[in-house]
């Protein structure tokens, strides 16, 4: 992997998020729910990848980011604890819904999950802000 730079990844990574995002809501308005929920997911996986490259924190796994995005800002409380459930509930979520057989959302699983996901985007570009 090509080393980074520390002040333009973060902001790609933020654009990916938002690119995802837009992708989820397009797939929630077509009713593509398992697809809706990966791209959500990815939303908050490109935010958080983010938010580690900006303070220096380096991953190699989705996994990885998760510990750490856990470990330096839920449990230290700089990111609310209901986004850190929130990533971590997603995460599960895309595993079952990509690779789990006969396993599909439906609209009520993901539509509730759309504003909250923004927040979280948000609050991650607040927190970039900040450390910026």
């Amino acid at each position: 992997m090509k080393p980074y730079d520390q002040d333009l990844y973060p902001q790609y990574r933020m654009q990916k998020a938002e690119e995802a995002f837009d992708a989820a809501e397009l797939l929630a308005q077509n009713q593509k729910w398992n697809a809706a929920i990966n791209r959500l997911y990815y939303a908050t996986y490109y935010a958080v990848s983010a938010l580690l490259a900006k303070t220096g924190i380096q991953t190699k796994t989705h996994t990885g980011i998760k510990t750490q995005f856990l470990l330096h800002f839920i449990k230290t409380g700089l990111i609310p604890v209901n986004l850190g459930k929130l990533y971590a509930d997603l995460f599960d979520w895309r595993q079952k819904g990509d690779y789990g057989d006969f396993f599909d959302f439906a609209e009520g699983d993901v539509l509730p999950l759309l504003s909250p996901v923004r927040t979280f985007i948000d609050t991650i570009k607040l927190a970039l802000e900040k450390n910026g």
